[in-house]
C-alpha cells in the first residue's frame, strides 16, 4: 500500500482549476481579469439601479410638499381678499363718519354752513356706499369661500400633475382642514346709523345761520354807531364835541375803526360834552327871545347830562349786552313825554292877579312879585299863564332839541344815531349769544352722536376661519410600479420595477412679518382712484382721506384728526373749534383695531398637528384618501373623490366678490377674482 498517490492525484486536480485564473508564474490569466471586470460592472450598475430607485422613491415626498403648499396658496389668496374687503369696509365707514364729523364742525361755524351741508351730505353718501359695499362683500366672500375647497384641490392637483415627468406618474391633491367654513362675516354688515348726525347737522345749520344773521346785524349796528361817533364826515360826535364844546384829548378820544370802538365810548363822550355845555351856558340875552333860547338850552343840557350820567353800557363775557343809552327829546311831543315837562323849575310872578310862568326871573315881563315855580305841564293845563314877553312854553323848549337833532351839524343828531344803533346792537348780540348757546348744546349732542357711530363701526370685526385655515394636508401616490431604466443595465441585470408608493405632507399659513408695511392696499387704492374722482370742489380731500386711512391702516385716527385740522375758517375759541377738538379726542379714544394686513404665506408643518386639530387619525385617513383617488386626475374628479362638489364649476371663470359704489354717482366698481388663476388652471 502506498501513500501519496491519492494525495498527489488530488493536488493535481486543484492546480488545474486554479490554473484557469493563475499562470505558472503566479499572475492573473485573461479569464481572471474578464471575470473580475464583469463582477465589477455588475456591482456598479446594481448600485446605480438602487440609487435610481431610492431617489425616485423620495420624489413623491417632494411632490406632496409642493402640493400642500399649492393648496395653502389658494387659502392665502382668499385670506388676502377677505382682508382687503374688510379693510375697505372699515376704512370707508370711518371715512364717512369723519367727513360727517367735519360737516358737523363746519355747521357750527357761521359762514361755513354751506360747506357743512355739503360735507354732511358727502358723509352720508360714503356711509351709504359703505353699507352697499359691505352687503356685496359679504355675499361675495360667502360665494368665494364656498368654492375654496375645490380651489385648494384644483391648485394642488395642478401642481401634482406638473410634477409627473420622466415616466413617473403621480396622482393626488391637498385636502383643506377644516373642510367647511367657520367664518362669520356678519360683522361687515353692521349698519352705521347716521340719523342722529343728520338731524343734528340740520339743527346746527339753522342755529349757525341764526347766529350769522345776528352777528351781521351786530356788526352793522356797531359800524353805524362808530360812524355816528367817529367815522362820518364832516360831522360826527367826535367832531361836534371838539368844535362846540372845545373837548380834546382823553375827554374826546378818536377811534379809527369800529373794531376798537364801543358804544361805551360814545356814552362817555356825551357825558363830557353835556357837562362842558352846561358849564358854559349862561341864561342871558339882550332880548326876551334870546333869554328864552338860553334858558331852554340850559334846561336841555342839564336834563341831558343827568340822562347820560344815568345811562350805562356793559358787555358780558357770554356776548350779551346790558345797555342803556338814553334817548333825548327831539320835539315838543318828546318833551311832554319826559321829566322836562313835569319839572317844577320855571319861575313865576303875579302879574295883574294872574300867576305867570317865565323863561327866567330876569324876563322883561316879570314885573310882579315872585310866585314860586311851576312846570310846563301846569302851563298847558291852565294852572299858570304864559308870559307875553318871553312866551315860554313846551314848544319853545322842544325847538332846542329839534334844531340840533334834525340836521347833521347838531351833536344830538349823531347821538340819536348812536342810541338807535346801540339798541339794534344789544338785540343782535342777545340773539347771537342765544344762537351760539343753542349751537353749543347741539355740538355736545353732535359729539355723542359721533361717538355712537364710531362704536357701531368698531364694535365687532369679522371672524375669518375658511376651509384650510388649520392647514392643507396633501396625499400623493405613485399608483403603479415603474420599470427601472434598462438601457445600460440590461446586459448585466434582470429588469426591475419601482414599486407603487405614497407620501403625505401638510402646509399651513403663517403671517409674513416682512409684509407688515405691504403695498397690497396701496395698489388696490391706486387701481380704484386711477379715474377721475366723483367728489370735487371743497371735498377733493375726501378721496385722499380714504386713501390715507386705507393705506396707512394703522394710523386711521391720526389721518382723521389731520383731516379735521385742515378745515379752513374754524377759529380758536368758537363752538366749531371746541367740537373739532372733542371729535379728535373721540377718535383717539375709540380704540379701533385695524385689520391685520400682514400677508399669510404657506409654510410646511407637521401633518399630525393639522390632523389632530381636525380630530382625524393619520393612518386611517390617509389610507382612505389614497383608496379614493380615481384613475382620472381632473380637479373635479379629485374633488368628488374626497367629497367636495361645486355645481357648475368648470375650472375657470371669475367671481365678483364685491361692488364698490362711487359716492354721489349711480355706478360702482366691480371687484372680481379670477378663479382660473386661483385654481391653478393653465
Amino acid at each position: 500500500m502506498t501513500t501519496g498517490s491519492a494525495c498527489g492525484g488530488s493536488a493535481g486536480r486543484t492546480a488545474g482549476v486554479l490554473s484557469v485564473f493563475r499562470d505558472d508564474e503566479g499572475g492573473f490569466t485573461t479569464v481572471a481579469v474578464a471575470v473580475a471586470l464583469l463582477l465589477s460592472l455588475t456591482l456598479v450598475f446594481a448600485a446605480a439601479s438602487a440609487g435610481w430607485v431610492t431617489s425616485r422613491s423620495s420624489e413623491v415626498q417632494r411632490v406632496a410638499d409642493a402640493s400642500a403648499l399649492a393648496g395653502a396658496n389658494a387659502v392665502a389668496a382668499f385670506t388676502t381678499v377677505a382682508q382687503v374687503l374688510d379693510a375697505c369696509t372699515l376704512s370707508l365707514g370711518l371715512t364717512g363718519i369723519v367727513v360727517y364729523g367735519a360737516g358737523l364742525v363746519a355747521s357750527c361755524v357761521p359762514g361755513l354752513t354751506p360747506l357743512g351741508l355739503q360735507m354732511c351730505s358727502a358723509g352720508g353718501q360714503i356711509l351709504d356706499a359703505r353699507t352697499r359695499f359691505a352687503q356685496t362683500a359679504a355675499r361675495g366672500l360667502d360665494k368665494l369661500e364656498s368654492a375654496l375647497p375645490l380651489l385648494v384641490v384644483a391648485n394642488s392637483a395642478s401642481c401634482v400633475a406638473a410634477n409627473s415627468e420622466e415616466g413617473l406618474s403621480y396622482v393626488g391633491c391637498a385636502l383643506p382642514l377644516p373642510l367647511t367654513s367657520a367664518s362669520d362675516f356678519s360683522a361687515i354688515l353692521t349698519d352705521v346709523d347716521d340719523t342722529a348726525m343728520s338731524d343734528l347737522s340740520e339743527e346746527m345749520r339753522e342755529a349757525s345761520e341764526q347766529a350769522e344773521e345776528a352777528r351781521d346785524r351786530a356788526r352793522d349796528a356797531l359800524e353805524r354807531g362808530w360812524m355816528a361817533d367817529c367815522g362820518s364826515a364832516p360831522y360826527s360826535m367826535y367832531e361836534r364835541a371838539g368844535t362846540l364844546a372845545g373837548l380834546a384829548g382823553s375827554a374826546n378820544p378818536y377811534y379809527a375803526s369800529a373794531e376798537t370802538w364801543g358804544f361805551g365810548v360814545a356814552l362817555e363822550r356825551a357825558r363830557a360834552y353835556y357837562a362842558a355845555r352846561l358849564s358854559a351856558e349862561r341864561v342871558a340875552g339882550a332880548t326876551a327871545e334870546e333869554l328864552t333860547d338860553a334858558a331852554c338850552r340850559r334846561a336841555f343840557y342839564e336834563y341831558a347830562l343827568a340822562e347820560v350820567r344815568s345811562g350805562s353800557w356793559f358787555e358780558r363775557a357770554d356776548g350779551t349786552v346790558d345797555g342803556n343809552l338814553p334817548s333825548l327829546p327831539r320835539n315838543a311831543d318828546d318833551t311832554r313825554a319826559c321829566s322836562l315837562y313835569t319839572q317844577v323849575t320855571w319861575p313865576c310872578t303875579d302879574e295883574g292877579g294872574l300867576r305867570t310862568l317865565h323863561a327866567a326871573s330876569s324876563c322883561p315881563g316879570a314885573e310882579g312879585p315872585s310866585s314860586g315855580s311851576a312846570s310846563l305841564a301846569q302851563l298847558d293845563s291852565g294852572a299858570v299863564a304864559r308870559c307875553p314877553a318871553c312866551q315860554m312854553d313846551v314848544g319853545e323848549l322842544g325847538r332846542v332839541a329839534a334844531a340840533s337833532t334834525s340836521i347833521e351839524n347838531g351833536f344830538e343828531y349823531h347821538w340819536r344815531l348812536v342810541v338807535e344803533a346801540s339798541e339794534d346792537y344789544e338785540a343782535a348780540r342777545d340773539d347771537w349769544a342765544a344762537a351760539e348757546t343753542r349751537t353749543r348744546e347741539l355740538a355736545e349732542q353732535g359729539e355723542e352722536a359721533f361717538s355712537a357711530a364710531l362704536d357701531q363701526l368698531g364694535s365687532e370685526r369679522p371672524t375669518l376661519c375658511p376651509p384650510g385655515a388649520w392647514g392643507c394636508v396633501a396625499v400623493v401616490a405613485r399608483s403603479e410600479g415603474t420599470v427601472v431604466p434598462t438601457e445600460l443595465t440590461a446586459s448585466f441585470l434582470s429588469s426591475a420595477e419601482l414599486p407603487a408608493g405614497a407620501a403625505v405632507s401638510a402646509a399651513t399659513l403663517a403671517p409674513d412679518e416682512s409684509t407688515a408695511e405691504n403695498n397690497v392696499l396701496a395698489s388696490f387704492f391706486d387701481a380704484l382712484s386711477s379715474g377721475d374722482s366723483a367728489i370735487g370742489g371743497a371735498l377733493d380731500g375726501v378721496m385722499e382721506l380714504w386713501g390715507d386711512m386705507l393705506v396707512g391702516y394703522g394710523n386711521m385716527t391720526e389721518a382723521g384728526g389731520e383731516f379735521l385740522d385742515d378745515l379752513d375758517g374754524v377759529l380758536g375759541g368758537t363752538v366749531g373749534s371746541w367740537l373739532r377738538d372733542q371729535l379728535k379726542g373721540v377718535l383717539a379714544g375709540a380704540g379701533l383695531e385695524p385689520v391685520d394686513m400682514r400677508l399669510r404665506k404657506p409654510v410646511l408643518t407637521n401633518t399630525q398637528d393639522v390632523l389632530d386639530r381636525a380630530g382625524l387619525d393619520q393612518v386611517s385617513t390617509l389610507r382612505e384618501l389614497v383608496s379614493r383617488f380615481p384613475d382620472a386626475t381632473t380637479a373635479a374628479d379629485l374633488a368628488r373623490s374626497v367629497g367636495i362638489e361645486l355645481e357648475g364649476w368648470a375650472g375657470g371663470g371669475s367671481i365678483t366678490v364685491a361692488e364698490l359704489p362711487v359716492p354721489g354717482t349711480s355706478w360702482s366698481i366691480p371687484l372680481t377674482v379670477d378663479l382660473a388663476a386661483l385654481g391653478g388652471a393653465p
